[in-house]
């Protein structure tokens, strides 16, 4: 499958882009753990089935010392034993928000990620699930190839405005 389109190639898209990093700036300057955000994030992108965002959160969670077992797992998370309560929690709301459609985020999964994190970590979580499902879904569309990310790409890309 090769690539469709280079949304960098499109001013409006180019804009676009630069605009989700820089809010992801935001959120990466949250309490939410580092490692827990990559982890979250790469969850969502195997569910949409984005290779590119699987690609670079991969290598974005082991930078952010997540080992490799872990970051292995994520797509079982269930059936691990690897995660804390509170990591099983916003990996549910990952994929509760991510599949909006099956049923929305159940009550059980917001009181599981009320429990175990503060009101600015929720938000982080919220807005983190939210603009990673946005990114998956741009290069799932125009089918941007996952193998070749290399962390820290996009700070020179998207430091214009």
């Amino acid at each position: 499958m090769e690539p469709r389109f280079n949304l960098f190639d499109s001013p409006t898209a180019a804009k676009v882009a630069k605009r989700f990093f820089n809010a992801s700036l935001a959120l990466a300057d949250s309490t939410l753990p580092k490692s827990l955000q990559e982890l979250v994030q790469l969850r969502v992108g195997q569910l949409n089935g984005c290779g590119f965002c699987v690609d670079a959160h991969t290598k974005e969670a082991a930078l952010a010392g997540e080992s490799t077992v872990r970051v292995n797992l994520v797509s079982a998370w269930r059936h691990s034993s690897v995660y804390t309560e509170a990591e099983r929690a916003a990996l549910a709301l990952a994929e509760e928000g991510t599949l909006l459609g099956d049923r929305g985020v159940s009550d059980e999964t917001w009181a599981a990620v009320r429990k175990h994190f503060d009101d600015d970590q929720v938000g982080t979580l919220v807005c983190l699930v939210s603009l990673i499902n946005a990114a998956t879904r741009m290069n799932v569309i125009v089918h941007n190839q996952g193998g070749s990310y290399e962390p820290g790409q996009f700070t020179a890309l998207t430091s214009s405005n």
